[in-house]
């Protein structure tokens, strides 16, 4: 019976593009193999691994195939190989790999293969292109579709801009009650007034965006039966 399938490919040594593209017409000349959606190019910073290699190119497809999961794998392991993927280093530059997210509503938890792929919903290089191409396919053991779990990445990079520029904002606030505390000439406490004013107000703005942001994450995370 045919399943709608999700990899993810990526590719940051040599013509990344060129990579991408043979892998995807490697996966078309495959037996049950039917390459129905490809999303665009996303060039992404790499994540851990040795420093000083470059940026990826990252991609998304969607397969619809005959192959069971294992078999998926086996054929991806296999492109992988032809096209120069050697595997000497976790997070080691590459030529190509791909990775199976996720093969119609399959749970595998074995120890050569893992379905959906366990670290897919915390990858943004992952949810970008694949959200282009799937973004109401559902995740079978989170609950929640590609978008939701986009938009979890989102909120939770935007909750840290927001956290960081709040604890900026209460440093400055710190060192103007300071300056206050020393009694300063009524002209320049006159200044500090005001801007301590302005800090509290954004202060008080940035409180209030971080437990909108917090909400936010906390109905997604109770979605997924997360606490």
């Amino acid at each position: 019976m045919s399943a709608t399938a999700y990899i993810a490919l990526g590719s940051n040594r040599g013509d990344r593009r060129a990579y991408l593209d043979q892998a995807l017409d490697a996966l078309r000349q495959r037996p049950g193999i039917a390459v129905t959606k490809v999303s665009s190019y996303h060039e992404t910073e790499p994540v851990g691994g040795p420093p000083g290699q470059g940026k990826y190119l990252n991609a998304a497809a969607e397969l619809q195939t005959d192959l069971p999961p294992r078999e998926l794998l086996q054929a991806l392991l296999d492109i992988e190989q032809s096209l120069g993927r050697v595997r000497i280093e976790q997070d080691a530059p590459r030529t190509i790999d791909l990775d199976l997210l996720l093969h119609g509503d399959m749970v595998v938890n074995e120890p050569d293969l893992v379905v959906p792929h366990p670290r897919m919903h915390e990858r943004p290089f992952v949810l970008l292109p694949l959200e282009e191409i799937a973004p109401q396919a559902m995740h079978p053991i989170r609950k929640v579709t590609v978008t939701e779990e986009a938009e979890h990445d989102r909120l939770h990079h935007h909750a840290h801009e927001v956290y960081d520029a709040l604890a900026e904002c209460l440093t400055k606030l710190n060192d103007v009650l300071k300056t206050l505390l020393r009694n300063p000439h009524p002209r320049k406490r006159q200044h500090l007034e005001r801007a301590r004013k302005k800090l509290e107000e954004e202060k008080k703005d940035l409180e209030k965006r971080l437990e909108d942001l917090k909400d936010r994450l906390h109905a997604i995370h109770e979605r997924c039966g997360e606490h």
